[in-house]
C-alpha cells in the first residue's frame, strides 16, 4: 500500500515559487555586473563607450519586488499568479524606465558633451526618469495586486 500526502491546494507549487523569487532577488545581487552589462547593451548599440558604475543599475529597484511578491505568494498562495502577472509588468516598467535613463545620459552626453552631458542626464534627468520610473512600477504592481478581475 503506498501512502499519499496531501497539501492543501496550491501550497506545494506556492513553495517553490517563493524559494526561486528569493533565488532571483539573490542571484541579482549577486550578478549585479552581469547584469549591469545585458541592461547596458541596448545603448552599446548607439555609442561605443557605455561605462556605468555598479549602483546605476535596475537590479537593485528589482530586488524589493522579487521580495515582495514572495511574501504575498507566501502568505496567499491562492493568489500566486495574479503576483506573478504583476511582478512581470512592474519588472518590466522597471526595465524600460532604466533604458530611457541610460540612453537619455547617453544621448546628453554625446550632445553637450562628457561634463554638462554627465550633470544633466545623470543628476538630473536619470534621477527624474529612475524616480518616475519606480513609482510608475510600484503603483502598477499595487494596482495589479489589489484589483478584482472580471467573472
Amino acid at each position: 500500500m503506498t501512502a499519499v500526502t496531501t497539501t492543501p491546494h496550491g501550497r506545494a507549487p506556492s513553495r517553490a515559487v517563493v524559494v526561486l523569487l528569493v533565488a532571483a532577488a539573490a542571484g541579482l545581487v549577486l550578478a549585479h555586473r552581469l547584469y549591469l552589462g545585458i541592461e547596458t547593451a541596448p545603448a552599446g548599440l548607439v555609442t561605443q563607450t557605455v561605462h556605468l558604475g555598479q549602483e546605476c543599475t535596475s537590479a537593485y529597484l528589482l530586488v524589493p519586488l522579487l521580495l515582495l511578491t514572495s511574501v504575498l505568494v507566501a502568505l496567499r498562495p491562492q493568489a500566486t499568479r495574479k503576483a506573478l502577472v504583476a511582478l512581470g509588468f512592474a519588472a518590466l516598467a522597471l526595465i524600460v524606465s532604466d533604458q530611457v535613463r541610460i540612453l537619455t545620459l547617453v544621448g546628453l552626453i554625446s550632445w553637450l558633451g562628457v561634463d554638462t552631458g554627465y550633470f544633466v542626464g545623470h543628476t538630473l534627468l536619470g534621477s527624474l526618469i529612475s524616480a518616475a520610473g519606480g513609482a510608475a512600477a510600484l503603483v502598477l504592481f499595487g494596482w495589479l495586486i489589489v484589483r478584482r478581475e472580471k467573472a
